[in-house]
């Protein structure tokens, strides 16, 4: 659809780029020049940022991982899409059509499909993918962004350096006392 079109929705793209971080670890720059590339409405100043935030590389944005197949069925739930693109899949089961690696043999045979041959197998199990994309980011998180926040809190609030003495020295003159009225003041 997009190589066809040169343009897919907001969450396509974001989906996109998530699976391509998430659950192929390719480093951002490589997907974003290939969207670059295929999108007519390509603009560098809102394509790249968006590119990275979905990738998790700005720092202020929690990774979103993106489940392919939750998307697929929440957007195109009767397969429309999927069948207009990919007419390998046209004659899948609706109950199918969101996970044909799933069917069994006979069931594949019956729908003209080929798994491997006429339509590939899946490159990753996407779910497995962003259980392993989780785990690495929160050891990555907890063995570096927490211990660099932890030190910049630690140099900016609680240094342990050693605080000058505050306390009025012997030599230093005490403070100005104001005259007293007699009339009862409080202060």
């Amino acid at each position: 659809a997009l190589q066809a079109n040169g343009w897919i929705n907001f969450r396509m793209r974001a989906m996109l780029v998530s699976i391509a971080s998430y659950h192929l670890w390719l480093h951002w720059p490589g997907p974003a020049q290939q969207l670059a590339r295929w999108f007519t409405d390509y603009e560098p100043g809102i394509h790249y940022p968006q590119v990275q935030m979905q990738a998790g590389v700005t720092g202020i944005n929690i990774p979103r991982m993106y489940n392919p197949v939750k998307q697929s069925q929440d957007q195109d739930p009767r397969g429309e899409f999927i069948r207009r693109w990919l007419p390998e899949l046209e004659g899948v089961p609706d109950d199918w059509i969101h996970t044909p690696w799933l069917m069994g043999g006979a069931r594949q045979r019956a729908a003209g499909l080929r798994l491997g041959e006429t339509y590939p197998l899946p490159v990753r199990d996407h779910e497995q993918a962003a259980r392993e994309a989780r785990a690495k980011l929160t050891a990555w998180k907890r063995a570096y962004v927490e211990r660099e926040e932890s030190r910049r809190v630690f140099v900016k609030h609680g240094s342990r350096a050693r605080q000058p003495n505050r306390k009025r020295r012997n030599n230093a003159p005490a403070a100005p006392v104001a005259p007293a009225t007699g009339q009862g003041e409080l202060f």
